[in-house]
Formats: structure tokens, sequence, C-alpha cells
């Protein structure tokens, strides 16, 4: 059973003359009754009674017509659904792990002067969670170490940021242009949530173990930047993050980079390769004009710290991503 042959019935059935129905329909008298014809013996009913002069509905041609036309509003209430999510207002789906990291907060309001008509929705998820979610269609685009990313994940590089540590104000390392990566051995280090931030935490430990030791790490967790920065304030620990944390900071705690080595945390875009957002290309050109502007991928490539090549290598690249500079 065919939809036109539905929309042929009724229009037949409202005007119950052959001739003024295949008008209506713009098709041939002949192709009309083919078509009625055809309904009749798929359905195994007579629709119609039919004489030279008049033409008339029998019992069931009259409760077939109660449904067809109820069929028909609806694919016509279909098309229109359809047609209006087309032209509705676009959405994103970004993940972000914390809103104290500021990265990806700042793209999107790049991504907002340029394409107000987007709407944005923020998913708040741990790096596992993001990949997830990215995985399974949740999620557009989102924010992590490319690295540690499925391999159906692609990625582009966005910012090497630089890693140091959240002090109290009256911390010795406090009036220091950079702190020695050496001297966290002497400090309780408080590490990210490992729910959130498992890559970031790996980051740290290998980077204290690449100059030669074992960071102390504060026993509790926090659950989001905030508490890290009044677990600080309150001296229990400082805080290894990269310099996208500080806009979380509270009064009372400092940030200085990390020296000897400097070292760059590398955040890059993540997409899933089969997602067909059209809108993902348009978050990655905002990222690449706040970089250029910003200068996030000017100061180091390729990033040093634990992770990054030697002198004389090259980068590596993982299989299955893109992670060269934006």
């Amino acid at each position: 059973m065919e939809l036109r042959q539905l929309r042929y019935f009724v229009t037949l059935a409202e005007e119950l003359h052959f001739g003024r129905a295949a008008a209506r329909e713009h098709i041939v008298q002949s192709a009309l009754s083919q078509q009625i014809q055809r309904l009749e013996r798929e359905l195994g009913v007579r629709l119609l009674d039919r004489s030279t002069h008049h033409v008339n509905l029998t019992p069931a041609g009259a409760a077939f017509l109660i449904q067809a036309r109820q069929i028909l509003d609806h694919v016509g209430r279909a098309g229109q659904a359809a047609r209006h999510a087309a032209a509705s207002t676009p959405t994103l789906r970004v993940g972000i792990i914390d809103a104290g990291y500021d990265t990806m907060p700042q793209i999107l309001r790049e991504l907002q002067r340029g394409h107000p008509d987007i709407t944005i929705h923020q998913i708040e998820a741990g790096s596992p969670e993001q990949y997830r979610q990215l995985a399974d269609g949740r999620l557009d685009i989102a924010i992590g170490h490319a690295a540690k990313a499925p391999a159906e994940v692609t990625s582009k590089l966005i910012r090497l940021d630089p890693l140091g540590v959240l002090l109290p104000d009256d911390h010795r390392f406090a009036d220091m242009d950079g702190v020695p990566v050496t001297a966290l051995a002497g400090e309780l280090l408080l590490l990210g949530e490992e729910s959130q931030t498992p890559e970031l935490n790996e980051f740290v430990i290998t980077l204290c173990r690449s100059v030669g030791f074992v960071p102390a790490l504060y026993e509790g967790t926090v659950e989001s930047t905030r508490a890290a920065a009044d677990l600080v304030r309150q001296r229990r620990c400082v805080h290894c993050v990269p310099s996208s944390f500080r806009t979380s900071n509270r009064p009372g705690t400092t940030w200085r980079p990390l020296a000897d080595p400097a070292t760059h945390y590398p955040w890059s875009l993540l997409w899933h390769d089969a997602n067909p957002s059209p809108h993902i290309a348009t978050v990655i050109d905002s990222a690449r004009q706040l970089a250029a502007q910003l200068g996030w991928l000017e100061a180091a490539a390729p990033p040093s710290g634990p992770g990054g090549p030697r002198p004389g290598e090259d980068a590596p690249t993982a299989a299955g991503h893109s992670d060269e500079p934006a």
C-alpha cells in the first residue's frame, strides 16, 4: 500500500467523481482508476460502488476513509516536525571537565561571538566519561589529553598550558618567578579528583618522577576546583595545576609556574570520527582564532614535560589522532 493510493482514494471519496478527482491529483483518469483497483485488490475488499453515472462508498470504503485521513494527517504532521527541526536553532553538545578550567569556556565564548545562532549545551564530566559520551554520540566535542583518548576519537591540539602550583599567598614559593619541580619534593601535593582528571594526575606524577622523586600526595579528594583552592588557602597542601585553573582562584591563593623544567600540559579538542555534526569544524575554527590571539601554542612546540619528546626526537603521534598544532 502506497501513500499516494491513500491520497487518491480520499480525493475520490470527497469528489465521488473520477474525472474531478483525477484533475485534483493532476493525473489522468485511467491512472486514478488503476491505483484504486490495486488498493482494493491489496485490501481484499471493494471500497467503491461504481456505475455509469455514480460513484459511492461501500461500508468498507466509509470505514477505510476515516483511517486513511488519519494516516495522511499523521504523515503531514511528521513532515512538518521534520522541517521544523531542520529550521530550528542548531545545537552543540560540549563536554567540559570543570568550569574552573577556562580553556573550553573561552573557546565557547569566541564561538558565540561569531555564531550567536548556535545553542550550546555544556555537559560537565570527567575525561573518562567524556570519552564514553563521545563514543556513544551524547557529546559532539570535548577537551582533554589526546594521548589518552580512544582510537576512534580524533583530536586537534589547541593549547600548551603552562603547568604550575597553586599556593597560599604567604607561602615561601609565592615570590618566585618560577618554582623548581624538585622543590615540590618537600610539599604535600593535591591532585585532581581521579574520576575527573586522571590524565593530568598521571602527567604531574610522571613529571615529579622524571626529576628524581615520588610526590607525597594529599590523601583527600576534591569535587571541584573551588574546593581545591579552599584547601590550598587553608595551608593543607599545594595544588599542581595548569595556568588555565587560575580563573577559579579564590582570595588567599597564588599561582606560580613550574621551572627546571618548565612544563606545558597539552589540551586538545576531541570528537568522534563518525560524528555528523557540522558545528565541530566551527568550534575548531573558533579555537584556532583564539589560540592565535592568545598565543596558546607559542609557549613551547613540541610540549615539554612528561610525554613530550626528548631533544632531537620527533613528537610521537598516537594512532587515530591528529594532534598537530591548530
